[in-house]
């Protein structure tokens, strides 16, 4: 059986998930829509897609309860989601769901009322090295996780080439969007995803947030480059969590526990290695084994994709979920509730500046349901 989705916007990222698409037999793509004609009739060409100019026929034209994935521009998001779910279609929606909490909550009523699923990007926490950290965690392989630290830092970006960097089909690094979004929207879910989902609801943030490169590619002031937090869980360690285009790259994960440290250091790598180093005392010393074991879950788990650019991630996880979880009548991990909390918790980041403070969380989330082939 073929399912179907369609895509809305096809700038940089819709190749990755065409790209991501050839791996997941059975899904199909009924039609494509972007505003920039030339854009969407390259895109059509070089993947052999039907496309749809007018946004009106594209939202008509649709199967019903089709699922839609929004790639469009973050500042668009909102309007655009509402826009999908007004027409009777699930939305995922590529981070972020929202730029203002108002609206994504406005969302997530919406869904609820009209009975759509509305899921956000990342879709990494549906990947193996994910659900391998996870594993480990349920499994107490490093005891009792006390404290957790996570980066996201991307490298010196604005002196990076990126005027070279091209998709697939030709469309540019959208380098604007990019610095006028900020890499803690971009960015920060990554590892926020795979946080919430093995210990659910973040209860309070504490952040500060800065532009410390003004002026990149022209712009002006725009938003942070910088953003450091540390995350209070209902039920979980204390976690550090940093976000930058500044630091040098580093996208690792650590989970000091009672036994020793669990941890990955590629979070953009859905088969990124997991590791145990087991803490003892050697002499007068405490030490961790340098030589950490690899931890493994039985295969197969999911499709994985080949290496492109900085990433080695299936973007097709997320819509395939919420494609089982139509079919399946079952509820969907990539939740609306999911999706909102993500969005609070990354605005709380992103906009704490110096001096926010502690931010009280108003969202709730549980817990993900690990995949089958994870438990």
């Amino acid at each position: 059986m073929t399912e179907t989705i369609a895509l809305l916007g096809c700038g940089f990222v819709a190749d990755l998930y065409l790209r991501s698409l050839q791996a997941m037999p059975g899904i199909s793509v009924h039609s494509v829509h972007d505003r920039d004609m030339d854009r969407l009739s390259r895109f059509c060409a070089h993947w052999q897609l039907r496309a749809e100019p007018e946004l009106g026929a594209f939202l008509g034209g649709l199967p019903k309860g089709c699922v839609v994935l929004n790639l469009t521009n973050p500042a668009a998001h909102y309007t655009l989601n509402k826009a999908l779910l007004e027409a009777g279609h699930h939305v995922y929606c590529e981070k972020p769901l929202a730029l203002d909490l108002g609206q994504a909550k406005e969302l997530c009523a919406l869904a609820a009322a009209r009975g759509l699923l509305l899921a956000s990007a990342p879709c990494s926490v549906l990947g193996e090295a994910a659900q391998t950290l996870g594993h480990a965690l349920r499994s107490g392989t490093a005891g009792p996780p006390r404290a957790i630290y996570a980066e996201l830092d991307d490298g010196f970006i604005p002196q990076a080439p990126y005027a070279k960097w091209h998709s697939e089909s030709g469309a540019p690094w959208p380098h604007e969007d990019e610095f006028r979004t900020g890499c803690t929207l971009e960015h920060a879910g990554y590892y926020l995803t795979w946080l919430i989902s093995w210990f659910g609801t973040v209860r309070k943030v504490v952040a500060a947030s800065a532009e410390v490169l003004p002026d990149k590619a022209g712009l002006g002031g725009v938003a942070p480059d910088l953003s450091v937090a540390t995350l209070f869980f209902e039920n979980g360690p204390v976690t550090r969590l940093t976000c930058s285009i500044v630091a040098s790259h580093g996208h690792g994960i650590r989970i000091f526990g009672d036994r020793g440290v669990l941890s990955c250091d590629a979070s953009w790598d859905n088969a990124a290695k997991v590791r145990f180093a087991q803490r003892r005392a050697l002499r007068r010393r405490l030490v961790e084994n340098p030589f950490p074991r690899r931890i493994r879950l039985p295969q197969p788990t999911h499709p994985k994709v080949k290496r492109w650019g900085a990433a080695a991630m299936n973007f097709m996880l997320g819509p395939a979920e919420m494609l089982d979880a139509l079919r399946e009548n079952r509820p969907c991990r990539l939740s609306a509730e999911f999706a909102l909390h993500l969005t609070e918790v990354t605005l709380a980041i992103q906009n704490a500046g110096e001096d926010a403070g502690a931010q009280v969380m108003t969202t709730r989330c549980a817990p993900m349901e690990p995949m089958p082939w994870a438990k």
